[in-house]
């Protein structure tokens, strides 16, 4: 979208985020080829076909075993059924053992299932820009914590568990179509007087049988895919609400909000009381057919095989092994009536995963259809802005000054009016926000360090927060100790090696003290900062203000403000509204609708 001069338009992504199953399969195909842990699955997963067909074996035997022993009954030959019984110990160790593999195998299967996928996830999530951009793509960046944590658990177990029952279902029936179209060859039917074979007459049963519970099941369990998506939805949401509530707690309480807060938690809770409400009306309906399909199982293998044993072309012994045959075709294809529900759970948890992967593969590309502002390294030491506007949904910031170079060692203010947009000026710089017009010019190979309003402390000792981004042990201990008596934190010096919730801990001055104690100790040669400074009590502003003169004297430092100055900042630049520039709606990722984004400008 070259020209946003005019009017609105409507954007639809490339492929949208709605993918078909079989695109988002290929999706997570393609991830997981690309997985550090995808040897140790295949080799899991050989492990699991070779355990799963030995036990199709082992239960051909025990099918087997059934003719003998029930004639040895039949005869009441004490010596044989005694014999039988020892056959039937061998068979029994043999398939407990291969029980016992396979539960390890399929514990396994979910455990490294569920780390290749959440470390997929991570490792595109935590991109550069990739995560922000996506907070602000609309419903797809909601809750990404559901997505990686529950989602993705989710997903792994399903799909393992599913996937292992499906390849013994299918081994099962290949194994027992043979054992039960050779018994059924036998089977000849007299009716007014004539005689007539149905070659694989019970093959033909169990598939009929076990066909219409099927299409009867999907055809009653199919809701169940839009209602545990909805579930899931609302779980995501109420978590985030309980989530939100704790973290602000104090604030909740000194406002006496907790009327209110309960109002909204019971709203969320309520709105997933009615999705669950739907999916138990809806298991409900689904029990109805597996619940009598199951029922029907008891006596129905009997009642095929009833007409030939009662005119004695089969033996007792016979007939039960035809009976268990049955069942265990029969068995292999009701799995899909036997786990109607959980394919359903499955198809839900897919589509939010893949939903959520590919909003991430999408929201770089997506940004890129709207005017951007350009962003350039360049050559020599300088920082440069050219006609620079940041569009917004609730208008147009732009720099007064057409063309600004700022220079190594220089103190600059940018300030504006209370609600001018100068967030959003920072974050256009860091090349968070990508919407607008115009060029900024960054130092090569120097990028700066941007100083936010709140900074962000990481669970940790208090050296690795000081230190961080990089590691603990990159700064001696006597500047660790330095910095923060120089920021007037020195009561925090004995606690260097403490582990703590330090963003909980300290309060919102101390963490800007810390935020400026960090940017002292790692040196950077140019500064962004939002706000910060201005937050600060004024003895602890001029503490700041030396402690960067001293350790920071060759720094360009940019502060966007209010204007509280001193003698620190030797040049100032103004950020003011546009009222025909460009306004913006932006980029909105739906899982479930074509992205629509809209810009409006003189």
């Amino acid at each position: 979208m070259a020209d946003q001069a005019q009017g609105k338009s409507k954007i639809k992504p490339p492929a949208g985020i709605e993918e078909s199953l079989a695109r988002q399969l290929i999706m997570m195909w393609r991830a997981f080829m690309a997985s550090p842990v995808r040897y140790v699955l295949f080799g899991l997963g050989a492990g699991m076909i070779i355990v799963v067909t030995a036990t199709a074996y082992g239960q051909v035997l025990l099918v087997s075993w059934n003719r003998p022993f029930y004639d040895a009954l039949e005869r009441r030959d004490l010596h044989e059924f005694f014999h039988q019984l020892s056959v039937f110990a061998y068979i029994a160790i043999f398939l407990l053992l291969l029980n016992v593999a396979q539960t390890w195998l399929n514990q396994m299967l979910r455990l490294k299932l569920r780390e290749g996928l959440t470390l997929d996830l991570i490792t595109e999530w935590m991109r550069p820009r990739r995560a922000f951009r996506l907070a602000n793509a609309g419903a797809i960046g909601v809750n990404p914590d559901q997505r990686l944590h529950e989602d993705a658990r989710h997903l792994s177990e399903l799909s393992t568990d599913l996937g292992v029952g499906l390849f013994q279902a299918s081994v099962l029936l290949v194994s027992f179509i043979g054992v039960l179209w050779t018994l059924s060859q036998g089977f000849t039917f007299h009716i007014a007087g004539k005689s007539f074979v149905i070659p694989g007459y019970m093959v033909w049963a169990a598939i009929t049988y076990a066909g219409m519970g099927s299409w009867l099941s999907w055809l009653v369990g199919r809701p169940l895919i839009k209602l545990n998506g909805d579930r899931y939805a609302r779980e995501a949401e109420l978590r985030s609400s309980l989530m939100r509530v704790n973290e602000h707690v104090d604030a909740i309480s000194l406002a006496a909000g907790e009327a209110d807060e309960k109002r909204r938690l019971e709203f969320d809770l309520a709105s997933l009381l009615s999705a669950l409400r739907s999916i138990v009306v809806a298991t409900t309906r689904l029990t109805w057919v597996t619940a009598s399909y199951g029922w029907l199982t008891v006596i129905a293998p009997i009642i095929v095989a009833s007409p030939v044993y009662f005119h004695g072309d089969i033996s007792f012994g016979g007939l039960m092994m035809a009976v268990s045959a049955f069942n265990q075709v029969h068995a292999s294809l009701r799995w899909f009536i036997d786990n109607i529900g959980n394919i359903a759970d499955w198809r839900a948890t897919l589509l939010r995963v893949s939903a959520f992967r590919m909003g991430l593969l999408k929201t770089d590309v997506l940004h890129d259809m709207e005017k951007r502002i350009e962003l350039v390294p360049l050559d020599g030491e300088r920082m440069t802005f050219d006609n620079l506007e940041v569009a917004s949904p609730s208008g147009c910031t732009r720099l007064v000054d057409k063309h600004v170079e700022v220079l190594p060692g220089e103190r600059v203010l940018v300030t504006g009016d209370p609600g001018v947009g100068k967030t959003l000026f920072f974050r256009a710089v860091a090349g968070l926000w990508p919407w607008g017009s115009g060029r900024i010019g960054l130092p090569s190979g120097k990028p700066p360090t941007f100083v936010p309003r709140m900074p962000y402390l990481p669970p940790g000792t208090l050296r690795e927060v000081l230190c961080y981004p990089r590691s603990s042990e990159t700064f001696a201990q006597a500047d660790l100790t330095a910095v923060l008596v120089e920021s007037g934190l020195g009561r925090l010096t004995e606690s260097l090696d403490r582990t703590a919730r330090w963003d909980r801990e300290l309060v919102e001055s101390e963490q800007r003290l810390i935020s400026f104690a960090r940017l002292a100790l790692h040196k950077s040669d140019w500064v962004v900062i939002d706000e910060a400074l201005d937050m600060l009590e004024s003895d602890a502003r001029h503490r700041i203000f030396a402690m960067l003169e001293h350790h920071l004297p060759d720094a360009a430092i940019i502060n966007i403000g209010r204007g509280i100055n001193g003698h620190f900042f030797t040049r100032t630049l103004h950020l003011g509204r546009d009222p025909r520039g460009q306004t913006l709606r932006p980029l909105r990722v739906a899982p479930a609708q074509p992205v629509d984004m809209a810009a409006t400008g003189s």
